[in-house]
Formats: structure tokens, sequence, C-alpha cells
């Protein structure tokens, strides 16, 4: 494979679990084995996913990931962090020798697979200027195509303590994925209600990432910073089918900015959003697409987690999603 740049299909939804990383945030772990019946287990914090294997999975072994990779008809997968060691809200002392280790060993994992894996970085959100400041280092230094954060922390995603750090993916010219964790890993535990049939990743992480696309827009954020590029994942949730209370939302609450009141607005800011395509219903895809169009839709498939599928049942994909991904990540022929 020749890389990026000729790739047909491109993934952009596929984290990845580094062996390197195993207890490189101390207490917190990660760690895994297996239990008295033989099921395999992963720790992180308070959080412990049980029969789901870690090693020899394609989530820890790049070979086998490989080889999914071709069965599914994927030419290339841009990697990020395992929602699962975000680790944005633990203490800093433990979080940023984490991001470290883990972006060290994500650089030489792509470099060993350059014709079919990039890489983004993971960052310590609970400290904007040691973010920003791994942020640096993880593309300047290690050659990362840009982060992968979470979508609550501290300082909420419109603090003006983040402004800096927005400021550093425009002048790094890298994009920015958010991507929920379950609740209660290593912070507050949420709602408990969420705790029901896996609702915490379900109906949880959809809510999260609709919080996360009106924070940006309703906090200024995407005003601020016109040329900062951020994608969300799941095709961003639940804000589809919110879309019209959202953009009344914007021109009547009282806390709505003087420039979000006027008609369209709240769409002109969601139609700079890039979102991937991991709904897992062609009906929900539609209404994303009617929406926001196609121009910023990338393909995703959370590759080797619960709700892929089967490898190769994504159907047929349009082929400008390639070409979409390829912009957004500076990999276009104009870029390179």
């Amino acid at each position: 494979m020749a890389g990026i740049g000729e790739a047909k299909l491109i993934d952009l939804h596929a984290h990845v679990r580094l062996q390197a990383t195993n207890g490189a945030a101390g207490r917190h772990g990660p760690e895994f084995g297996v239990d008295e019946a033989g099921k395999p287990w992963y720790r992180v914090g308070n959080y412990r996913l049980v029969g789901v294997k870690h090693t020899g999975s394609p989530f820890t072994d790049p070979e086998l990931r490989l080889a999914k990779m071709d069965e599914a008809h994927i030419d290339f997968q841009v990697l990020s962090p395992s929602p699962l060691t975000y680790f944005h809200h633990i203490d800093l002392a433990e979080a940023l020798p984490f991001c470290r280790r883990h972006n060290d060993a994500m650089a030489e994992l792509v470099k060993a697979y350059p014709g079919r894996l990039g890489g983004l970085a993971a960052l310590p959100m609970q400290d904007p200027s040691a973010a920003r400041d791994e942020l640096h280092r993880a593309v300047e230094e290690l050659g990362l195509w840009g982060a992968a954060i979470g979508t609550e922390f501290r300082d909420p995603l419109h603090s003006p303590a983040f402004d800096p750090f927005y400021e550093s993916f425009v002048k790094l010219d890298v994009p920015l994925f958010i991507h929920p964790a379950p609740a209660g890993i290593d912070g507050p535990p949420g709602d408990p209600a969420l705790k029901r049939f896996d609702l915490d990743i379900i109906v949880g992480f959809g809510a999260q990432e609709a919080i996360a696309v009106s924070t940006l827009i309703f906090g200024g954020v995407l005003d601020r910073h016109p040329r900062l590029d951020v994608w969300i994942s799941h095709g961003g949730g639940s804000t589809p089918v919110m879309v019209g209370r959202l953009a009344q939302a914007g021109r009547k609450r009282p806390w709505a900015m003087a420039e979000h009141r006027k008609d369209g607005a709240f769409e002109e800011r969601l139609s700079r959003i890039w979102f991937d395509t991991h709904l897992g219903d062609p009906r929900a895809l539609a209404l994303l697409q009617s929406i926001v169009g196609t121009e910023r839709l990338t393909f995703g498939t959370n590759f080797a987690g619960w709700d892929q599928g089967d490898a190769g049942d994504h159907g047929p994909v349009d082929p400008r999603l390639a070409d979409n991904a390829r912009r957004l990540l500076r990999k276009t022929a104009a870029a390179r």
C-alpha cells in the first residue's frame, strides 16, 4: 500500500491500545489479565472491562489489525487513543507521563506501518498549558497528525483557558478529534440511569457528542477560532435530531450571543464541524448528510469495537469520503 494519498477507503474512527502504556498511569493502570474463569479483563481506574480480549486482538496486535483491515477492504486507518485511557480527571502528575508514553509508542507504531497507519496524540486535558505543550511535542517532534480528546474535563470546551490550546491546532495546521469516554472511568460517575444496559456508551456517548457540538458553537469557540478543524465521532451523536431545537435556542434563549440570533447562524457553524459516518443506520446517515452536506463527512468504523459488526459489512462507501479525510488531515497532493 502506497499510503494515505492513494487510499480509496480511509477509516478515521479506529482506536488503539498500546502495550507500552500498561501501568503508565500509576495506580490507575491500565492493566490486564485473566480471571479464574479464564475470561480476559482490562482495568482502567475504577472501570473493569471483562470478556473482551486485550492481548491478541486488533486493538493491540498491528499485524492482526492489518489482516482485519484487509478483510474489511480498509486501505488506511488513523489511530486514536482508546476512550478508556484518556485519563482526563486524574492528577496531572500521573496523566502527563501516560500521555507522553502513549504518544511515543503511537509514533513508533505508525512509523513501522507508514503505508497503512497514521496516529493521533493523547493529551492531559486537566491542564490546558500541559495539553498544549504535549500537542506541540507530539506533532513537531514525533510526527503525529493531530490529537484526540474526550468531551468532559475540569474546564469546559468553551473555557477561555483553552483558547491558546485551540490556537496551537491552527498554528500547527492539524485537526482535533473529539470522542466521549464512559462516565466514571476516572472522574465523576455520571447519571446512574446510564449504567443500565450499557447506556453510558450508547445513549451517553450520543448525548456527550451533542453537548460538545453545542458547547463549541454556543460557547463561541468556532467564532474565536474560525480556522480550527474539529471532527466529532458518531455523526455528532444526537445532534442531527436536535438541530431544530438547538437552532431555535440560539435565536431565542437569553444567553445566546448576538451573532447567533440570526436565522441560519447555528446551521452555518454546524457546517464547519467534521463528522464521521459511524452511525449504524443509513437513515441516520441520510439525516446527518441532509443537514451538513457531504464535504465534511469522513468514514469511520470504531474498528474492532463491539458495534463494528462483521468485517466488510459497511456496504458501499461514498468515494468522496476518502478525499474529505485527506483534506481534514492535510494529506492532499497540495498539502504534501
